[in-house]
């Protein structure tokens, strides 16, 4: 019963992490196209902020705390799907590093990359979600 409350808790906060992941470069689309130092730029550092700490960082560190403990208990630490999905989680890891130091920018409102930047940006969690599911589900090796 255990191991089924573990997989549920990695589940939510895979679902957690990856609409942060989604929803914060979308944001700094936005945010990029508004004035520094203006009432909205301003609302944006918050609600970025509050997604960043609030959301994405928790749920990131619940996803690693939860899933390599799943992947021992379930016995798949040498199967070669379960080696190429925690590849693509530390890919997912850096992006999220990369929101950190974008958010970063935009609160010290230093920013100098466009919307289209992160609209390009916006779609790599999504690459990195499809590849990770086809592990899990079809395991290809």
């Amino acid at each position: 019963m255990g191991l089924l409350w573990l997989k549920v808790l990695h589940i939510v906060a895979v679902i957690s992490w990856m609409a942060a992941l989604l929803y914060l470069p979308r944001l700094f689309v936005y945010h990029a196209g508004v004035a520094a130092g203006s009432a909205q730029s301003e609302l944006f550092k918050v609600m970025e902020r509050r997604l960043f700490r609030a959301i994405l960082r928790p749920a990131m560190i619940v996803t690693w705390l939860t899933g390599p403990t799943l992947l021992y208990m379930m016995g798949y630490t040498r199967d070669g799907w379960a080696l190429a999905k925690v590849v693509l989680v530390v890919g997912l890891t850096v992006v999220s590093e990369l929101m950190g130091r974008w958010l970063k920018a935009f609160a010290e409102d230093r920013n100098t990359r466009g919307a289209t930047y992160f609209r390009i940006a916006n779609e790599v969690p999504t690459v990195l979600m499809i590849l990770i599911v086809v592990m899990v589900v079809v395991r290809p090796f």
